[in-house]
């Protein structure tokens, strides 16, 4: 028989609370820093949790280019597209990344570690990346955190 005091929780979209927050990424291994950006941005550290939901809160990432990978990843570790031509296969190392767009390194690693579907996408939304110490997010008051 089911207890009338257990139950699941479901969070609504007008019980919904978004913060901002606010993190640097001057010295944090790529890797870390993405995985915890991930959990803030699906919500998984709050109570309210739904996993068919946006409850997370919006990151906003500085020093993007301030960023680190350990061993010697940022020479061997290769970043694949392809342009849809034969012969078309491009490779790029994170330490080309880091000079022409040092935020989608970061960009790159969050989205990896999301849901591969229309709520990933949406969640992906809320995280703003900024390769140097200024964002445009100011208004938004966001709360700073270390990771």
């Amino acid at each position: 028989m089911k207890s009338p005091y257990f139950k699941t929780y479901s969070a609504k979209p007008d019980e919904i609370e978004k913060k901002w927050i606010l993190v640097d990424a001057d010295g944090e291994t790529l890797g870390r820093l993405s995985s915890k950006v991930a959990i803030i941005l699906r919500g998984k550290h709050k109570p309210e949790f739904t996993p068919h939901m946006d409850t997370g809160d919006n990151v906003v990432i500085i020093n993007a280019e301030k960023i680190r990978l350990t061993g010697n990843k940022m020479t061997d570790k290769q970043y694949f597209s392809y342009t849809g031509y034969p012969g078309g296969e491009r490779f790029a190392s994170p330490a080309q990344w880091l000079e022409k767009k040092p935020t989608e390194i970061v960009m790159h690693a969050v989205k990896g570690m999301l849901p591969k579907n229309r709520l990933g996408r949406q969640l992906l939304t809320n995280l703003r990346v900024y390769a140097g110490p200024v964002h445009n997010q100011t208004a938004q008051n966001p709360e700073k955190i270390t990771l």
